[in-house]
């Protein structure tokens, strides 16, 4: 009986079956989107022998897998499909390959099984494990180093949840370039709507009032049972309810455990810094939450870094979600729409950076030179950005980008850097004469 139940799990999908669960996921309207993650797949699966996507609930993983398996099988069908995993692992793992296995922490004894599989089999491209969440940590689980390649995944990206030019690559900007007819056609409300929309696959055809309902429920799942199922461990809701309002009004700032630990707190009621470190875990594990490190550069002077990360939500729509704010809220509260946007800017270029093997920093001294974001591409190089909403703080951002490279940075070590630039939710993008590029987010690609 067990076999039988699970028999159609164990075999490739057909195409209705595929699209069957993408309606499930997605809604009717809804087709695949082409993602910047779609080509880092593909380099993967070529070179290696499984690929981990890894990633929020709900950011379009099973629907990405799906689209590069050539069979799958998903362990939360069915508790019997979990049993079935441990009472005959070959099983699951039988199928014409790439397998998908979607889900699979909820079997993460499978994974030291399908390293050895991927040994024996001695081929690349054999499979594609998802989750929504990190399992335990176990000493007995092998690193999967040889075997195993990770590709975090994101909710969609301003350029990838609408339709978009992408006129400006990421990869391929440089200081010499001069950007012309660069235009977004997103206005400053427009960006607030995006913002509180945000980029789940499943909102993508979906009004502002359903948008902001699913980010609600998905706040609401997060406090109630997300974090228990995932972690094992129960979390008082009231309190971690309050540490994402906090969190959300902290966003893209250095917020500390222990300014958090007096926020959430607020009632009288008291908090250590500790459990606000247990709970921020909790939400990493979740892949709710993601830290932008500061930068550890060589400088010129003896100027100190300063080390904290700064926080965001995994989707600038959560925090807006926590806070309860409509689009035209936050279109009328334009400091912390800024924050808003940075978060926005920052899911956007972690994103097309690790799917290119980068990664971003942010870079903040002792004299107060704070420079938003600091890319690092996969060859060394680095560009510096700052995030801003509007044309007016575009002055003071390109003198920061200007100081950071002439009098902080040992380019000498390092080297220059490959460009320098201001996102802006304005309309025009554009090249200053001190080389400094002007680029709306919405005309930003990989």
């Amino acid at each position: 009986l067990l076999y039988k139940t699970v028999a159609n799990c164990c075999t490739k999908p057909s195409q209705t079956a595929v699209q069957n669960r993408r309606k499930l996921l997605y809604g009717q309207k809804m087709a695949y989107i082409e993602l910047a993650v779609d080509t880092r797949l593909e380099r993967l699966l070529s070179s290696m022998g499984g690929v981990l996507i890894e990633g929020p609930r709900a950011c379009g993983k099973t629907s990405t897998g799906l689209q590069h398996a050539k069979s799958s099988i998903r362990l939360d069908e069915s508790p019997t499909v979990v049993q079935l995993a441990e009472l005959d692992p070959q099983a699951v793992l039988q199928g014409d390959t790439p397998r998908l296995i979607d889900e699979w922490q909820l079997a993460p004894f499978l994974w030291n099984i399908i390293r050895h599989e991927i040994d024996d089999r001695q081929a690349r491209g054999q499979f594609i494990l998802s989750g929504s969440a990190a399992p335990t940590d176990d000493i007995r689980r092998h690193s999967g180093a040889g075997r195993f390649a990770r590709l975090r995944m994101r909710p969609m990206t301003l350029t990838e949840s609408r339709p978009s030019t992408a006129q400006v690559s990421l990869s391929s900007l440089s200081a010499s370039e001069q950007l012309t007819g660069v235009h977004s056609d997103l206005t400053y409300k427009d960006l607030a709507a995006e913002a509180v929309r945000g980029g789940w696959p499943a909102l993508t055809n979906e009004s502002i009032g359903d948008a902001m309902d699913f980010n609600a429920s998905y706040c609401a799942d997060l406090t109630s049972t997300d974090l228990q199922v995932s972690t094992g461990i129960r979390h008082d809701p009231v309190r971690m309810r309050r540490l994402m309002e906090s969190l959300a009004r902290n966003t893209a700032t250095e917020a500390t455990s222990g300014s958090l630990a007096s926020d959430v707190a607020a009632d009288g009621s008291g908090i250590d810094r500790n459990t606000i470190r247990i709970y921020l875990d909790s939400l990493s594990v979740v892949f709710a939450l993601e830290e932008q490190p500061a930068w550890a550069v060589s400088l010129r002077s003896r100027t100190r870094l300063r080390k904290a990360a700064k926080i965001h939500f995994c989707d600038p729509s959560l925090a807006c979600a926590s806070l309860h704010l409509s689009a035209d809220r936050l279109a009328q509260a334009p400091e912390f729409f800024g924050q808003i946007f940075e978060s926005m800017a920052v899911r956007d270029l972690l994103t097309y950076l690790n799917v290119n093997g980068g990664h971003l920093y942010h870079y903040r001294d002792e004299t107060g030179l704070e420079v938003d974001a600091i890319a690092e591409f996969a060859d060394g190089g680095w560009a510096a950005i700052e995030i801003k909403l509007g044309s007016s703080a575009i002055p003071m951002a390109e003198a920061n980008l200007i100081k950071l490279r002439d009098q902080r940075v040992d380019t000498g070590k390092i080297g220059s850097p490959r460009f320098l630039a201001v996102i802006t939710g304005t309309e025009y993008g554009y090249t200053l004469p001190s080389g400094v590029h002007v680029i709306p987010l919405a005309t930003l690609g990989a």
